[in-house]
C-alpha cells in the first residue's frame, strides 16, 4: 500500500474530547456497517458512448460527487486509489474510515493545504497509480466541482475520468451534499463518462475554467445517466 503524507498530520490532541471519542468510535462503526451492507449490494456498470469503465488497477485522475462517498469507498476498495481528504474534523473521520478499508489518503483541500495535496497526488500519478477527488467537497455547493482536479491534470498532463454511484434504494441525509447511505440488497448503478482532456501547461485562467466546466458537465452526465438507469425500470 502506498501511504502519502503532506503538510500537518492530525493527532488526537488537535481535537476536543467529544471529537476524540467520535474518532475512536465512528470510523470503526462506519467501516463495519459498510462491510455488512456492502456485501449485499449488486453493482451494475453503465457507460456513455465513448467511455471505458475502469478496472483494477486504474491509472490517472478520477472525480465523483461527495454524496456517493460511502458507495465509492466500498466499490473501489480493491483499486487501491489515493484519495484527497480535507484538513477538517469531518475529513479526519472520512480518512480514518477509508484507511480501515485499505485506502492511502492525502490531506488537503481547495481551501487548506491545497497546493501540498496536489503535489502529493502528482507523486502518486508519477508512480503509475490513480488519484481521486470528491469534486464538490468538502463543503459544496453540491454538484459544483472545484478547480483542484483541473490543476492536477495541468500539472501531470493526464486526462480526468468521471464516475457516479447511485443506489436504487437509499437513505438520504439532510446535509449539504444529500449524502447517500445505501439500503441493504439495493442495486447500485456505477456510471462512467468520457474523460476530460488535460489543459496545456501554459493554459490561462479562462482555459482552466472551461476545463472545469467541462468536467462539471461530465460528472453531471454520469449522475443523470445513473438516475435514468433506474427511472426507466
Amino acid at each position: 500500500m502506498l501511504v502519502v503524507r503532506i503538510g500537518k498530520v492530525e493527532s488526537d490532541s488537535d481535537f476536543s474530547l467529544g471529537q476524540r471519542i467520535a474518532l475512536a468510535i465512528v470510523p470503526r462503526l462506519t467501516a463495519l456497517l459498510l462491510a455488512i451492507i456492502g456485501t449485499t449490494l449488486r453493482f451494475e456498470v453503465i457507460a456513455e458512448e465513448g467511455a471505458v469503465p475502469e478496472t483494477p488497477p486504474p491509472r490517472g485522475i478520477f472525480c465523483f460527487w461527495h454524496r456517493c462517498t460511502l458507495l465509492a469507498g466500498w466499490y473501489f476498495r480493491k483499486y487501491h486509489s489515493t484519495i484527497l481528504i480535507s484538513h477538517s474534523f469531518d475529513g479526519e473521520l472520512i480518512a480514518r474510515t477509508l484507511r480501515l478499508l485499505g485506502y492511502p489518503t492525502v490531506r488537503g483541500s481547495s481551501s487548506r493545504g491545497g497546493a501540498g495535496g496536489l503535489l502529493a497526488l502528482q507523486r502518486v500519478l508519477e508512480r503509475g497509480l490513480s488519484a481521486i477527488f470528491t469534486a464538490d467537497g468538502p463543503r459544496g455547493p453540491i454538484y459544483q466541482t472545484k478547480i483542484g482536479p483541473v490543476k492536477l491534470a495541468q500539472m501531470s498532463g493526464q486526462a480526468i475520468g468521471s464516475f457516479y454511484l447511485l443506489p436504487e434504494h437509499a437513505w438520504v441525509m439532510r446535509s449539504w451534499d444529500q449524502f447517500l447511505i445505501p439500503k441493504p440488497f439495493s442495486r447500485v448503478a456505477v456510471s462512467w463518462t468520457r474523460r476530460v482532456a488535460a489543459p496545456g501547461p501554459d493554459a490561462d485562467a479562462e482555459t482552466l475554467e472551461r476545463t472545469r466546466q467541462e468536467l462539471n458537465d461530465a460528472l453531471e452526465r454520469a449522475r443523470l445517466r445513473a438516475e435514468a438507469h433506474f427511472a426507466k425500470r
